[in-house]
């Protein structure tokens, strides 16, 4: 090499890892403190997991929309309930969805137990699996 050009690819060298952002210190528990705020899926599978099957029956039962065959519940950011709910009507018009919201949150909130005090989160899933609704009611 020419003795110029070893100090202009060193260099070089050097500024790719600077602007890459690459570190030999990591905190790989910063990332674990905050729990993730990104969407979820915008599709899953057509049928819903046993555990929401089971809490589906209980809410039909109880006089809930028929369309419903799924309704998963789980811990979301900073402990608002995550809610995913599967259904068969292909509709998802705002009145239906609001209507909808409703009556599944009622009977969660009144036959379940679960407190809606900090909001929840909501995804609704039509009968092809694509997402119809997302809905973000923290407070």
């Amino acid at each position: 090499m020419r003795p110029l050009t070893r100090p202009a690819v060193l260099a070089g060298l050097a500024s790719v890892l600077l602007l890459s952002g690459c570190s030999p210190v990591t905190a790989p528990e910063a990332d674990r403190r905050v729990p993730p705020t990104t969407p979820g899926p915008t599709a899953t599978a057509t049928a819903a997991p046993d555990e929401a099957a089971r809490t589906a029956g209980r809410y039909r039962r109880s006089g809930g929309t028929e369309d419903v065959y799924g309704i998963l519940r789980r811990s979301g950011p900073e402990g608002v309930p995550a809610l995913t709910v599967w259904t068969r009507d292909p509709d998802s018009d705002a009145e239906r969805f609001d209507a909808l919201r409703a009556s599944v949150t009622g009977y969660l909130e009144r036959e379940e137990g679960l407190s809606f005090e900090q909001g929840y989160l909501m995804d609704v899933f039509g009968p092809d699996g694509s997402l119809r609704h997302r809905l973000d009611a923290r407070r």
